[in-house]
């Protein structure tokens, strides 16, 4: 991918709502077993769905796939406390699978976006009636739920981000393009 490409996708994120978007490499994305604890220990929505552990790739087979790839696009939003953030979060998120394909057809077939949090797409995951993902041209899995650790991901590419002390707290969230 060209370096005037990457740089058309990064301002086509800031574009449809990012604050940021920069040009980073795979090699710097960290993966741990422990990113999946916190999801396992610590989230309601574990196994419930097709994107969520253990249904998504693990941390080891992440980073192979991370290596499989020489470019990639961190996207970050600065996310304020407001009624409608899940909404606007979700809309990005739905963007960003847009743009996915976009690059696909302009050539960069390798393209793929891990998403933030838990997928969004259905009220109800087809996982809990045991049958296929409703929407699986759609459906993409988080970082975390992949074993991407964001926060030193996103401080390895000198990224702001830290632990929320309170809910009314910006959030820094981010999702990575993988491009080639």
């Amino acid at each position: 991918m060209t370096s005037d490409d990457l740089k058309k996708y990064c301002e086509k994120g800031v574009a449809i709502g990012f604050t940021h978007a920069q040009p980073i490499l795979p090699s710097s994305v960290v993966t741990a077993p422990w990113v999946r604890l916190k999801c396992q220990f610590g989230c309601g929505g574990y196994g419930l769905s097709h994107c969520c552990p253990p249904n998504t790739p693990t941390p080891e087979e992440t980073r192979k796939v991370l290596d499989s790839y020489g470019q990639a696009i961190l996207f970050h939003i600065e996310a304020p406390k407001a009624p409608d953030r899940g909404k606007h979060t979700h809309k990005l998120m739905t963007s960003l699978v847009e743009l996915e394909g976009e690059i696909f057809k302009e050539g960069y077939y390798k393209a793929f976006v891990y998403i933030a949090g838990p997928c969004g797409l259905c009220k109800e995951c087809a996982k809990l009636k045991g049958v296929s993902c409703n929407f699986g041209h759609k459906a993409r899995p988080s970082m975390e739920s992949c074993g991407i650790d964001v926060y030193q991901t996103a401080r390895n590419n000198r990224l702001p981000i830290q632990a929320l002390k309170e809910k009314t707290e910006t959030q820094n969230i981010y999702c990575l393009m993988l491009v080639e």
